[in-house]
């Protein structure tokens, strides 16, 4: 299981130092494309296959999955964790973001977030704010 939140830096050749914590359950490659809320989303081979059939089921039909379907396979790059637990970030993933030179690493259950810093504690910040309403409409449909 992926959990955390941890600190980083992208160094002058757009390579990110993944935390110890997560390599191993990552792997030495990993699925690296756009997410959601403006930050990456990273995924072990394992879990992207399983993701990947979950968008492939999506319907031709509606527009809306097809346009979803485009935003994450389309952005998909496979790449390759170094020796020392880094991995190159393409530009056009780091333009997406907005990643800036400190990074948040954030572990989300199966899959890693990767957030400009800034973005990140603007993001947070909304989401603590409103959490106990967010806690209510999940309680309304029985999640919690």
């Amino acid at each position: 299981m992926l959990i955390g939140e941890y600190k980083h830096q992208i160094d002058t050749k757009k390579r990110l130092s993944l935390p110890a914590k997560f390599r191993k359950e990552l792997g030495r490659r990993v699925v690296i494309t756009k997410g959601l809320d403006k930050c990456l989303f990273l995924y072990s081979p394992s879990e992207w296959e399983a993701q990947a059939k979950r968008f492939a089921a999506l319907s031709l039909g509606a527009a809306e999955q097809r346009s979803f379907n485009r935003l994450m396979f389309s952005s998909a790059m496979e790449v390759e964790v170094d020796a020392i637990g880094r991995i190159l970030v393409p530009d056009y993933l780091k333009e997406f973001a907005r990643l800036n030179e400190k990074i948040i690493v954030a572990g989300v259950y199966s899959r890693v977030e990767i957030w400009d810093q800034e973005l990140w504690r603007e993001h947070s910040a909304k989401i603590t704010a409103s959490a106990d309403e967010l806690a209510q409409k999940l309680g309304e449909v029985g999640l919690i």
